[in-house]
């Protein structure tokens, strides 16, 4: 029970208390008046009943009063329900590593000459690796320069360029029609691969030939020393097969 509600029952209770001065200046008058000596113990046993009566209601006013703020204080001060913990984030599952792609067989089935070694003339072939002088800090182009000293009923041109830092296939031409070719670029076993291979049916003629190969690469010079590239021609029954190799250093 708090104070403040301490105080109100007491104030209650105060409040209906009798005052007797006035109590007793009543039973004086009323002896005064005719007929009332006749009742004396009658009016004081009404007198003497209704204070209890009076005392009665002011306590069951005050437990009222009481209980409702119990009440209140239990509502007022009821803990609130504890909240259910939040659920952790379910861990990410790390991705399950991949094993690295086999890099394409060459469809020739040949291989780079060594980069020690060249061979630029055989027969009616004559050729040459090089860097386009109009390559930058972040692209290149590498030009395989081919002389036929006969037609060519037969020709695979191929360019291998050694994938360093940030080399990525950007394009590729040749001097030749595009409709004569066949034209591949790949990856192949640590090599951006461009391939030209001549079509059925179709001839080069005797004269100078470019192909070539443009790539990004990481900013700053490349070193084109692993580069290679090979060609195999076929200049007619009398001349028959003929092939050159070489590099970009």
């Amino acid at each position: 029970m708090t104070d403040e509600l301490r105080d109100l029952l007491r104030g209650s209770a105060e409040a209906h208390l009798p005052d007797r001065a006035r109590m007793l200046a009543r039973v004086e008058r009323g002896t005064a008046r005719p007929g009332a000596a006749r009742r004396p113990r009658a009016r004081e046993r009404i007198r003497a009943l209704s204070w209890p009566r009076t005392v009665l209601a002011t306590l069951a006013t005050a437990g009222t009063l009481t209980v409702s703020a119990l009440t209140v204080v239990a509502v007022v001060h009821t803990p609130d329900p504890p909240r259910n913990p939040t659920a952790a984030a379910p861990t990410p599952a790390a991705p399950t590593p991949t094993a690295p792609s086999a890099a394409a067989p060459s469809a020739t089935g040949r291989t780079a000459p060594p980069t020690e070694g060249s061979r630029t003339e055989d027969g009616p072939l004559w050729a040459d690796g090089s860097v386009d002088p109009h390559s930058n800090a972040y692209w290149a182009q590498s030009n395989v320069t081919l002389k036929a000293r006969a037609p060519l009923t037969a020709l695979v041109v191929e360019l291998r360029i050694a994938l360093t830092e940030g080399v990525k296939d950007t394009g590729s031409w040749r001097t030749r029609p595009a409709g004569d070719f066949d034209l591949t670029a790949r990856e192949e076993g640590g090599f951006l691969v461009y391939r030209w291979t001549l079509r059925p049916g179709r001839t080069v003629p005797s004269g100078e030939h470019v192909f070539a190969g443009q790539y990004d690469h990481a900013a700053g010079g490349r070193d084109a020393k692993d580069d290679t590239y090979r060609i195999d021609a076929t200049a007619g029954a009398a001349q028959g097969g003929a092939a050159v190799w070489g590099g970009f250093a």
